[in-house]
């Protein structure tokens, strides 16, 4: 399936995408990717180095005539989202992506595809293998954990690397130059709860599934359904006409993607069932059209199971269902100086209660720190008033924009000049690592860019071939016009 991927062009670069999509690389289990990269630089010849977290760095000289150029780091992160069908049969810590072309696309069987950021990863693997392709002095740099809380990034030591100029390949629209990111936190709320024996005799299991997910970040403008705040919906309107009992809830999976799936196990009355079924046909009825335009496959499936032994006290019921109902999800506010950037979100991501324990997670973003530290105070003040217990972990800054840097200037010109329309040079609500590196590299100029990646951290995830030719010798092209160093 993977060799019609090989026979792409450019060639060199969908030949190292398909060598890379062959090792299993979650995040935080890169150890076989990191060894993979190792060798890779080793082999080559070049200068290669992991440091203490497992971030990889190699190296390699200028080709001939270009050795007085700046020297320029190329960074993209080796971890990728793990997300798959319920219904695809798939272990991604030991299988290889499997991958097919569809017309101008290349998708994955059922689950992620990894573009996101392997094409950038394969990218400059073939630009450092690469003995005919024309560059300045190179340092390529591929973080580890970028999709989880950016670890790498955030323990890559200052020293290391010599480039003034930074390409970070992760951008997915290849008509856009990002030049700045929000910043992010992961907030968690976890607890105990009184579990009881249930007085009802009829269990259900109800699924909210079908819905088109998608980024956390890139995507949570675009108004599309969370399967955790939707079952959450449901249940506590159950819960006011039929006195259901919740079992068990457990919905969404990674913080940075926008939750598809949630199922919970509930008991009622024998009594109350056609009256369940009858409000459960409504509720669907309902959501679906409320979400038709962006969640076209949103569905909410009733399945008899046997019965659990042990379900939600009344008293915790009632306050968890609320609590999630007012934790914030979506767009908290719009940028008022870009116009159509997100400045500020929250991912309700994970909802998980069982066996006397729940645990909640959220991802909060911003460019604002500040603002980021406001959202998050208002998501813990929801869940304490819950009796939770919350941790703060992971906190990354944004990337301050520099539309004056040389290196923006440069590249918005060649966009200009190659493709005939001017770039759409701007900030983006993902969390990029550029800001993170310039903590301890705050002179290097740093810009993003990409080809078309549609779908990223859902298994619809796809990236455009003819796109990534283009990205490709525009890439090219900017490694000739670095400009000679100071």
């Amino acid at each position: 399936m993977n060799e019609a991927i090989r026979q792409l062009e450019p060639s060199a670069m969908w030949n190292k995408f398909a060598d890379l999509n062959a090792v299993p690389r979650p995040s935080k289990k890169e150890e076989r990717v990191i060894e993979f990269m190792k060798v890779f630089g080793e082999r080559l010849g070049l200068p290669t180095m992991v440091d203490e977290v497992g971030n990889v760095i190699i190296k390699k000289p200028a080709s001939k005539g270009m050795e007085n150029r700046t020297t320029l780091v190329l960074q993209s992160h080796l971890d990728m989202v793990h997300q798959k069908n319920a219904a695809t049969e798939f272990n991604f810590n030991e299988q290889g992506i499997e991958m097919y072309v569809d017309g101008d696309w290349v998708k994955a069987n059922g689950t992620t595809l990894g573009a996101d950021n392997g094409i950038g990863v394969a990218s400059i693997m073939a630009l450092l293998e690469s003995t005919t392709i024309p560059h300045p002095p190179l340092e390529a740099l591929f973080t580890i954990d970028e999709e989880t809380g950016m670890t790498g990034a955030l323990a890559l030591k200052g020293g290391i690397l010599d480039g003034q100029i930074m390409l970070n390949l992760d951008t997915e629209d290849d008509d856009e130059l990002t030049i700045g990111c929000a910043g992010g936190i992961d907030i968690t709320a976890f607890g105990k709860y009184e579990a009881q024996a249930p007085k009802h005799n009829t269990a259900f299991l109800i699924s909210v599934k079908g819905l088109t997910g998608g980024h956390s970040g890139m995507d949570i403008h675009r108004g599309r359904g969370n399967a955790n705040k939707i079952i959450n919906r449901l249940l506590l309107q159950l819960s006011k006409g039929l006195q259901i009992e919740i079992a068990s809830i457990d919905g969404g999976s990674l913080r940075n993607a926008i939750p598809r799936e949630s199922v919970a196990t509930i008991t009622v009355a024998e009594s109350d069932v056609e009256a369940l079924k009858k409000e459960i046909e409504t509720f669907e009825s309902v959501v679906k059209d409320e979400f038709k335009t962006t969640d076209p496959l949103l569905k909410v499936v009733l399945e008899s199971v046997q019965m659990p032994q042990q379900v939600l006290n009344q008293s915790f019921q009632y306050q968890l269902l609320r609590s999630i109902y007012g934790c914030l999800n979506g767009i908290y506010r719009m940028s008022p100086d870009i116009q159509g950037l997100v400045q500020t979100s929250n991912n309700l991501a994970r909802v998980l209660v069982n066996n006397g324990e729940f645990q909640i997670l959220c991802l909060t973003r911003s460019s604002v720190d500040s603002e980021k530290t406001d959202l998050q105070f208002a998501i813990t003040s929801v869940f304490e008033l819950l009796g939770a217990e919350i941790t703060a972990t992971g906190s990354y800054p944004g990337w301050t924009p520099r539309p004056s840097s040389p290196i923006v200037k440069l590249m918005s010109e060649l966009y200009q000049e190659k493709f005939h329309s001017e770039p759409k040079v701007s900030a983006c609500h993902a969390g990029l690592e550029c800001g993170i590196l310039g903590t301890n590299y705050p002179d290097m100029q740093m810009i993003s860019f990409g080809p078309n990646i549609k779908g990223a951290h859902s298994p619809d995830e796809r990236v455009q071939i003819s796109s990534v030719q283009k990205y490709w010798s525009f890439l090219l092209e900017t490694l000739v016009r670095i400009p000679v160093k100071n």
